[in-house]
């Protein structure tokens, strides 16, 4: 007795793949082989090391190089509204307000969603009276940074992208691909700020220190999309509250708090693959 079957057997892993085999099934003399035995055995396996596999590539690409530029706004003692005038200080982001900073960052994957971040930023804060509550006053200052800090950021929002075989080798790509791969992250950590402030005659004449060092408190929100494997385009909103008063170079009588700036960034990063433990490959 002799009896031959095809039989088509497809599997879908982590929506990356799908196996299409071809399974020949025979009856010999009421015996059976074990073609089919081992056909199955087979996909059972791929089924759990296939998606324990795909989980570890992030691991690849543990550092990451990542450039910003945007904007910079401050809030201090010069210019700006009032409290009674200007409700969530919403009036005091003007353009005549803001000027641009520029950052450069090292990343190390700690895990999946935890990240160490070394930061550089140099910026330039703009302060003036003109169009505030202070206008007659006529103070206005232009203050230049660089901070350098320590930061972990933390992804409560993971791309799917990163950890799929396809996606890294270049394929699978559509608008479904494009919203599996935004990533969505906060951080925070500690800083040095080094500054340096030109002013105006009148406000020169209060006889201001032009130049100091103080601790920052950076803390934010930012998302990225991977739009290639090794390449992330993202926007990152980044508060600084300071441990000084003087970074416009006037502390008025009626302060309460000292000075903050926020950054508004589009960045760039690129993943460096991995080799010999922690060292980076540029190929």
């Amino acid at each position: 007795m002799f009896f031959s079957q095809n039989l088509n057997i497809t599997g879908i892993f982590e929506d990356h793949y799908f196996i299409s085999l071809l399974i020949d099934y025979y009856i010999c003399n009421g015996k059976e082989l074990f073609l089919m035995k081992r056909t199955i055995l087979v996909i059972l396996l791929l089924g759990i090391i296939v998606p324990l596999a795909e989980a570890q590539l992030w691991k690849l690409k543990r550092i990451e190089l990542s450039g910003g530029i945007g904007t910079s706004t401050f809030f201090g003692d010069v210019g700006g509204f009032s409290h009674g005038e200007n409700s969530w200080g919403l009036k005091d982001i003007t353009f005549l307000q803001t000027r641009y900073n520029i950052n450069f960052d090292v990343k190390y994957r700690i895990s999946q969603v935890f990240n160490a971040r070394i930061s550089l930023c140099y910026g330039v804060m703009h302060a003036t009276d003109e169009r505030g509550s202070n206008e007659k006053r006529a103070f206005e200052a232009s203050t230049t940074i660089v901070e350098p800090s320590l930061l972990g950021e933390y992804y409560f929002v993971r791309n799917r992208a990163e950890t799929s075989y396809l996606f890294n080798k270049g394929r699978g790509r559509g608008l479904i691909r494009l919203f599996k791969s935004l990533d969505f992250y906060a951080f925070t950590g500690i800083g040095g700020l080094r500054y340096s402030i030109v002013p105006n005659e009148k406000l020169s004449k209060h006889g201001l220190d032009p130049s100091g060092f103080t601790a920052v408190i950076p803390v934010g929100l930012g998302g990225t999309l991977s739009a290639y494997p090794s390449l992330n385009f993202g926007l990152e909103l980044g508060f600084r509250y300071t441990f000084s008063d003087n970074l416009d170079g006037y502390t008025s009588q009626y302060s309460s708090a000292n000075d903050v700036y926020y950054f508004l960034n589009f960045t760039v990063t690129y993943r460096l693959k991995i080799k010999k433990g922690i060292l980076p490959s540029f190929r």
